[in-house]
């Protein structure tokens, strides 16, 4: 008789590799000390010498910068890649497909640079400035234009691909991606612990202790280093003279992607599992239980849609459920491991702040997420009688030398006396007058006595 598999079980005996590591981090890159129009004004006058602090100078800038660019290019020999608006239909207009080869060769054969330039145009919020005719010269106000931009895709030796996105025109913002388990990987490697891996993750390891240490070493300097190296390789329309006053970016966390693993042990129950684990929690992604996966208040006001999907890719299915800007998903990876993510798109949507230096607290935060989850999912299947229970219920075994007859489930009688234990199992653990009247303790100052 085929079981349906329950939670719990395989949890606790089958899971042969469980990590929790930091997965996509996606961060934002900007200049504090030009966030105002007097900033701006005061680096265009004060720090650049300029008579006049006109908007001219911006473009003046940016052509400095550009030049920058083509010249690396055409001394490194790196590929730039130009691509047009990107179609979301179309699989090929993603940037990363065009750039994968170039990846992929360049770790093939251990090479550490930027390997891949890609241009195009994109919607930024930049500085502008507008002319003052009753007074002279511009006021500079921010908005959102459509503007060139640079990504730099890198093969770097501790965290293998990522890019750096710049703008080209003032104040120059900048984007920044990288990959949690790719960096944990080469650390596992560099530490010579044995590993196979998994698609963006571990599918087995030797020392599963250490490779966790690592993971959790992922940090704040880390990232910064990773920055810091390749800011000082690329050409930046910021000069030392500019950084040295402290016009130079800083960074903050636009999303992080924080997932647990759990490999299963045997991989032909792990397809059963997520199915029945699925069908049993359709209804997670409603306020209530948003609200305990998440450990905050869900509120009429509370902006988001609150619902459960599911996505099927090819013979794959996916859970996913959000709450505010976030979301969480589970899945199974490669048909053999649960993989858990909490997407934080707006670390204040869990009370954190957006700064570099407050990433280990949101990664705490995702990580308490993940395993709310589990432990919901759990508890809701722990009220069901698991196949191993059932199959020692409805099953005659000898204890002690004694023998003890089944209960077979469906029968009249079994079920009947099942009914009648339930009923009574009050009787067996006792009761108290509280229980029935609401008493309080006695005037003694002791407590009621249970009644047997």
């Amino acid at each position: 008789m085929a079981t349906t598999p329950n939670i719990n079980e395989v949890l606790d005996g089958h899971v042969g590799l469980e990590v929790e590591c930091v997965d996509r981090l996606y961060l934002n890159a900007y200049v504090p000390k030009l966030q105002t129009a007097g900033q701006v004004a005061y680096f265009l006058h004060d720090h650049l010498g300029n008579m006049l602090p006109s908007p001219a100078l911006f473009e003046k800038i940016g052509n400095r910068f550009r030049r920058d660019v083509r010249r690396m290019a055409e001394e490194r020999n790196i590929p730039v890649l130009r691509l047009k608006k990107p179609d979301r239909t179309r699989w090929d207009d993603r940037k990363l497909y065009h750039v994968r080869p170039y990846l992929d060769d360049a770790e093939a054969e251990r090479h550490f640079g930027v390997v891949a330039i890609v241009t195009g145009q994109e919607f930024q919020w930049v500085w502008s400035g507008r002319s003052r005719s009753e007074h002279g010269g511009f006021n500079f106000v921010k908005e959102q234009r459509r503007v060139g931009v640079y990504y730099f895709y890198v093969m770097d030796p501790d965290f293998g691909p990522g890019f750096i996105k710049i703008c080209t025109y003032f104040s120059y913002p900048a984007k920044v991606w990288v990959n949690g388990h790719e960096w944990a990987k080469r650390q596992a490697g560099l530490d010579d612990i044995g590993y196979r891996p998994l698609a963006n993750g571990f599918a087995a390891c030797d020392e599963p202790a250490r490779l966790q240490a690592i993971c959790d070493c992922f940090g704040p300097d880390v990232v910064q280093g990773f920055f810091d190296r390749w800011m000082a390789n690329i050409p930046t329309p910021f000069t030392l003279a500019d950084r040295e006053a402290g016009f130079w970016w800083e960074l903050s966390i636009r999303q992080v992607e924080v997932a647990r693993t759990l490999v299963f042990d045997d991989p032909r129950r792990a397809r059963g599992f997520f199915e029945s684990l699925v069908a049993d929690n359709v209804g997670i992604g409603r306020p209530s239980e948003v609200a305990v996966v998440f450990g905050r208040r869900v509120q009429r006001n509370t902006p988001g849609i609150f619902r459960t999907r599911m996505f099927g890719v090819g013979t794959e299915v996916k859970l996913e459920f959000r709450y505010k800007n976030s979301r969480v998903k589970q899945y199974l990876k490669e048909g053999r491991a649960l993989r858990i993510e909490t997407v934080i798109n707006k670390p204040s949507d869990v009370g954190c702040k957006a700064r570099l230096v407050h990433l280990p607290e949101l990664v705490a935060k995702g990580r308490d997420v993940n395993h709310r989850l589990l432990r919901i999912e759990g508890a809701g299947q722990g009220c069901a009688i698991g196949s191993a229970l059932f199959e020692r219920i409805h099953q005659p075994y000898i204890r002690e030398g004694q023998r003890t007859g089944a209960l077979r489930f469906g029968d009249p009688r079994a079920m009947a006396l099942t009914g009648a234990l339930c009923c009574f199992v009050h009787a067996i653990a006792g009761f108290t007058n509280q229980s029935f009247a609401g008493s309080s303790p006695d005037c003694s100052g002791g407590t009621t006595a249970p009644i047997r």
